[in-house]
């Protein structure tokens, strides 16, 4: 636990200080309910942010949660509420936005209820104790092959969009390499599956070699792994940039590695969470720099601190209520059409003529946007797909699931625990993967949480032998 000197100024400041500093600011907006229950909900965030920088167990997947929620669905929809000015508009009735922000108040909590009920443990048949599962290993031999596989993919995704060159020019050049390949002509699921196999095997690859090394001192001794490892860092230099990747994307790749190599620490959790909230604040939207070419690029002149949040990025709060007001207008609820979509993402439109689009895309064309590339939080995708009581019941569960795999990372994340421990990487890979997933929308998420299954499969093994697992 942090001293009482540093805990109260912190939990004041994301709870108390810093949503009414930013409710104070002159602007243009309304107060009405709407800007009420934004700044209830934001010092809520905040209450709960702090708590999970200040406990003595770190949790990753919970920590993620608030952080998210309160950056993007609390700080920065305050903002927007204060100045009157939005990243995306919103095109329905005031009271959409109301209700939209109710809902997401009401979801925290019932985040909160499922942690309360994780931790009630089931007990163990006939008044026994409960054996603990078998931990999941990373298979020595299929880590090797899953090596190959990165190298292969990322190998491929460099050659068909040009070389090495590309990935440090722009995003835009990204998108440009695609098209000249022909790679756009295969559809959405076509370029998902060729930047996925592009990326997602060489972090994973890195991830476990990094955890081998620090926990192992028989791998730092050994020449091959290092090697291995050093190559793995130059791959992932080229192909998982923040130049040529997404923000959130790159922020995943150093969230995973950030806890991966320092497993224990909780004071590097601490500074990370808190550290995280200044970068959201005064980097993140000024982050997509890369995004175009010098040609397209267009700084964005801002006279106060909250402009960029309300210029850029952080439209999850106006999605959600965009959401409400396009299933009111008619198409109602898509009761699991829309995650079959993302389920079954791979499978082409030619096989499955009436494949749900993009949730963010269907909502911004009904909008009449030119920008399609919309967020659409999980609570607008579990809302659009079950009603109220569907979004509800899934952040209840993602709460109670979310408790329940950071009380058993806390056991196992430990630097006596064997190196090839896959929780010790695949939690805190999640915990950065959880930005893209809360954002949305969930069909853009699908490729990579697939690709990273299949290679999670090839490695993992129950076998403890010395033959097969990491020493």
């Amino acid at each position: 636990m942090l001293s009482r000197a540093l805990s109260v100024p912190l939990a004041l400041g994301f709870t108390v200080f810093l949503p009414l500093f930013v409710a104070v600011q002159d602007g243009d907006g309304q107060r009405d309910a709407a800007f009420w229950l934004q700044l209830v909900l934001t010092m809520y965030a905040g209450a709960r942010l702090s708590a999970m920088v200040l406990t003595s167990r770190r949790k990753l997947l919970q920590g993620s949660f608030w952080l998210f929620v309160y950056m993007a669905m609390g700080v920065a929809p305050l903002a927007q509420a204060v100045l009157g000015r939005v990243p995306t508009p919103v095109v329905g009735p005031r009271s959409d936005l109301t209700t939209a922000i109710g809902l997401v108040l009401l979801g925290c909590a019932l985040f909160d209820v499922g942690v309360l009920l994780a931790r009630h443990r089931p007990t163990g048949r006939a008044g026994g104790s409960r054996k603990e599962p078998r931990p999941v290993m990373a298979h020595r031999r299929r880590l090797q092959l899953l090596t190959v596989m990165a190298f292969l993919g990322s190998a491929a995704l460099i050659m068909k969009l040009g070389g090495p060159a590309v990935f440090f020019s722009s995003r835009q050049e990204i998108i440009a390499g695609i098209e000249e390949a022909g790679v756009s002509q295969d559809g959405q699921a076509g370029q998902a599956l060729l930047r996925g196999f592009g990326t997602v095997p060489a972090l994973l690859a890195l991830l476990l070699y990094t955890r081998w090394l620090i926990t192992s001192k028989f791998a730092r001794r050994k020449v091959s792994i290092l090697v291995t490892w050093s190559a793995l860092a130059v791959l992932n230099l080229i192909v998982n940039n923040p130049i040529s990747n997404p923000r959130y994307w790159f922020l995943t790749v150093m969230f995973s590695l950030l806890f991966t190599v320092f497993p224990v620490s909780a004071a590097m959790y601490r500074v990370a969470l808190s550290m995280a909230v200044v970068i959201a604040l005064l980097v993140f939207p000024f982050a997509d720099r890369f995004r175009y070419d010098e040609k397209n690029y267009k700084p964005v002149e801002t006279t106060s601190f909250l402009e960029p949040m309300a210029l850029k990025d952080y439209d999850q709060i106006g999605m959600f209520a965009n959401t409400i007001t396009f299933s009111n207008s008619g198409p109602g609820h898509s009761y699991g059409r829309q995650l079959a979509g993302s389920v079954f993402f791979a499978v082409p439109r030619s096989v499955w003529p009436g494949k749900p689009r993009d949730t963010g895309v269907m909502v911004g064309q009904w909008m009449g946007t030119v920008n399609t590339n919309l967020s659409s939080p999980i609570w607008a995708e579990l809302w659009i797909d079950f009603g109220p009581l569907g979004m509800g019941a899934g952040l209840l569960g993602l709460g109670y699931a979310s408790a329940r795999v950071d009380r058993r990372y806390a056991k196992r994340a430990r630097r006596s625990s064997p190196p090839g421990s896959l929780i010790s990487t695949v939690v805190p890979l999640v915990a950065g993967y959880s930005f893209i997933l809360l954002r949305g929308p969930l069909l853009q998420a699908s490729g990579r949480i697939a690709i990273a299954g299949i290679c999670l499969a090839l490695v993992a093994t129950y076998r403890q032998d010395k033959g097969t697992t990491l020493r």
